[in-house]
């Protein structure tokens, strides 16, 4: 959708970002322990340009996702997937799965495509107001976003109902959270990314 906004367009808006201060993880009453969740994947470094199949360039699918044992007193697992630089209000949010099974320690490629469960837990809505992955989809000339995959260990299970949403999720996580886990990966269009060192800079 996205991708047809103008390269003008998109440079012009460059300073209109939603910020990393707007993500879940770091809104009041959420975090309230230092205790650290590994999140990682198999398919991109934290940090590092997302590999386009997980884009609206390429298939759309969302990624596989691993992590670590979480504390005693875990009930379930609750996943938030947001863009903190998109050109709006507030970070867009790409993906929530609510209630994940505490035994979970991974979350396969594709499995938040069009699906209403995975990993033992609910999909929710994105903030496109549908269920499932919402593709990486940056307007051309716009800069690199940053993708931000917040996992969060509950002490409590509770029931948001079948669809939930980002305010939802909001509600349910204050006062709950007793480790996190953040993973970054990127994405960007219309930008001079560096092959490698030495190699000729060519337009993404």
């Amino acid at each position: 959708m996205l991708e047809h906004v103008p390269r003008w367009l998109g440079h012009w808006l460059r300073g209109v970002r939603a910020g990393h201060a707007g993500l879940i993880a770091v809104q009041p009453g959420i975090v309230t322990t230092a205790q650290q969740l590994a999140l990682s994947s198999p398919a991109f470094a934290d940090g590092a340009r997302l590999p386009e199949r997980f884009t609206a360039d390429g298939d759309g699918v969302s990624p596989p996702l691993l992590w670590d044992a979480p504390p005693d007193g875990t009930a379930a697992f609750a996943l938030v997937v947001e863009d903190a630089d998109a050109p709006a209000p507030h970070p867009l949010v790409h993906a929530i799965l609510w209630r994940i099974d505490p035994g979970e320690r991974r979350l396969p490629e594709g499995a938040l495509s069009d699906a209403t469960e995975a990993a033992g837990g609910i999909v929710g809505r994105n903030s496109f107001l549908a269920r499932g992955w919402l593709p990486p989809d940056p307007p051309t000339g716009h800069g690199s976003h940053d993708y931000v995959f917040q996992l969060f260990a509950l002490d409590e299970l509770k029931d948001i109902g079948d669809a939930p949403g980002r305010s939802d999720v909001l509600g349910a996580l204050q006062g709950h959270v007793i480790a996190t886990g953040i993973l970054t990966g990127t994405y960007s269009r219309g930008e001079t990314m560096p092959l490698s060192p030495g190699a000729q800079a060519v337009p993404t």
